[in-house]
């Protein structure tokens, strides 16, 4: 009883999450959307958000080029540290963590805002006006975060290889013309692909968790406080189960194509 309880929760969680999602979904598809909403949503999570991403790729960047030298040093192949650490970084590593970041920033931020027009019954006041919650409230918000979550990605790998540059220069004495020639090497289309995929996915699961944990929250001022950290951990717990179905998905989609194209 004591491991069925918890284990009901997270998949009434991930239900009420998935039916939260289709129902943004019929929103998008039935009701006109505010333009203006969104770009504002968009310059919101941007602003709030820029210096966030980007100096965390950065250091992501750097510490991969650290740890590659640390082990390439051995062998005498600091000649491809470049390309390594880079592939590692934007395949893998670089959106992960990233992400993890982002989803500690725009995360908590959207939750306790709809948790906070919840408890206060601003939603259910815009109900009795006629207005739909879903349109006005949620959908804008669901849009700018994963436009801008993903763009903020994207800018934090071009980060990655900035740090990756500089650490190199400083501690494996590469020039950053020998660091970034052997990227093209090992840094592939589909790896490229692969990390904006990850992206994607990525931002869609952030909009998700923050928009729906936000608009159930209940229990007032205290209920709030539980509903961020209900996002946040539902959103690391997401992120990492995510990043292993896309690593896989990505295995298999390469695999295939490779065996179509011989």
């Amino acid at each position: 009883m004591v491991i069925i309880t918890p284990a009901i929760r997270i998949l009434d969680g991930v239900g009420g999450g998935l039916m939260f999602l289709g129902e943004i979904i019929r929103t998008l598809r039935k009701y006109k959307i505010d333009r203006e909403a969104i770009l504002t949503q968009i310059y919101n999570i941007s602003m709030a958000s820029f210096f966030t991403t980007a100096s965390s790729g950065f250091f992501v960047g750097a510490l991969m080029s650290v740890q590659f030298n640390m082990q390439l040093r051995q062998f005498g192949a600091l000649s491809v540290l470049g390309g390594l650490s880079t592939s590692a970084t934007v395949r893998e590593l670089g959106p992960l963590l990233i992400a993890f970041m982002l989803s500690g920033k725009v995360g908590a931020y959207t939750s306790a805002e709809l948790g906070i027009m919840r408890v206060t019954e601003q939603i259910d006041a815009m109900r009795c006006l006629g207005t739909n919650p879903m349109q006005y409230l949620v959908a804008p918000r669901f849009l700018g975060i994963i436009i801008s979550a993903f763009f903020l990605l994207f800018l934090g790998l071009l980060m990655s290889i900035l740090g990756g540059v500089i650490l190199a220069t400083l501690v494996a004495d590469l020039s950053p013309s020998e660091f970034i020639n052997t990227i093209p090497m090992y840094v592939e289309g589909h790896s490229v692909l692969s990390g904006l995929f990850k992206c994607l996915c990525f931002s869609v699961l952030l909009a998700t968790v923050c928009t729906y944990k936000g608009y159930t929250t209940t229990g007032g001022a205290k209920g709030v406080g539980k509903t961020v950290l209900a996002t946040a951990l539902a959103t690391m717990v997401g992120l990492v189960l995510l990043d292993w179905f896309t690593t896989y998905l990505a295995g298999v989609l390469l695999d295939t194509w490779r065996a179509i194209t011989i």
